[in-house]
């Protein structure tokens, strides 16, 4: 199994003790302080990858090793996608009357 992999099913038993009913709080912490350690350690390898997976695109009869020549100004840009924005959950609690859904009979 590789590094990625063992990586993803440490975190993955990480998220699963953090909901544990008998955990406390200052083990949740310890769990979740690693639990972004290692997000972020993924993150930086799947940008690798990404890294990799664009240039094998653009130049498919380019190993991956090798350099492709030219200068950094000729070498294509990493274009990252737009991460969404999280504006947290949408909630319908109120009409557009300003009073709250559900608490007036109709």
């Amino acid at each position: 199994m590789s590094k990625f992999e063992d990586d993803m099913q440490s975190l993955e038993r990480l998220a699963a003790d953090i909901k544990r009913n008998d955990i406390t709080l200052e083990e949740a912490l310890k769990d979740f302080e690693e639990g972004i350690k290692l997000s972020k350690s993924l993150e930086k390898e799947l940008e690798s990858i990404e890294g990799k997976v664009m240039k094998l695109m653009n130049n498919p009869d380019l190993p991956d090793d090798e350099p492709s020549g030219g200068t950094e100004a000729d070498k294509p840009k990493k274009k990252t996608p737009a991460k969404p924005k999280s504006e947290g959950p949408l909630l319908d609690l109120f009409t557009p009357s300003g009073e709250i859904n559900g608490t007036r009979n109709a």
